[in-house]
């Protein structure tokens, strides 16, 4: 995993635990290591508040283009937005959702999936 304040990237790689029958990484496992690089980067922004944020992953799509085989990285590069976002949830006192892109790629630099996560966030002690 590697993180900076604008991006997040995670790699999942194929195994024989988490390969389903087509010989290809299971979409759950690759779910995951998607929602991954999105919420590691929504924790590091809450992280440092004073208010207490909380998240909640409120809606997640996926399309999927290739056959998911070897190593795939994900990556979001939406670092600035989430930070955004959060600053806005605390100024308001509003809940704030966004949606994140976070997209892998195989050792061969082809897009395998695009996964769109939907985050909540609001102060608690809010009513939703």
């Amino acid at each position: 995993m590697q993180i900076s304040e604008e991006q997040a990237r995670v790699s999942v790689k194929q195994k024989w635990f988490n390969k389903n029958p087509f010989h290809s990484i299971y979409f759950a496992v690759l779910s995951m290591a998607a929602e991954l690089s999105t919420g590691i980067l929504c924790m590091s922004n809450i992280y440092f508040e004073r208010e207490k944020i909380s998240m909640l992953v409120v809606k997640i799509e996926g399309v999927f283009h290739k056959k998911a085989t070897g190593k795939i990285i994900f990556t979001c590069c939406d670092g600035v937005a989430i930070r955004n976002i959060i600053k806005d949830a605390i100024a308001t006192k509003d809940i704030k959702t966004m949606t994140c892109h976070s997209f892998g790629k195989n050792d061969h630099g082809e897009t395998v999936a695009d996964f769109y996560i939907t985050w909540s966030f609001k102060v608690k002690g809010q009513k939703f």
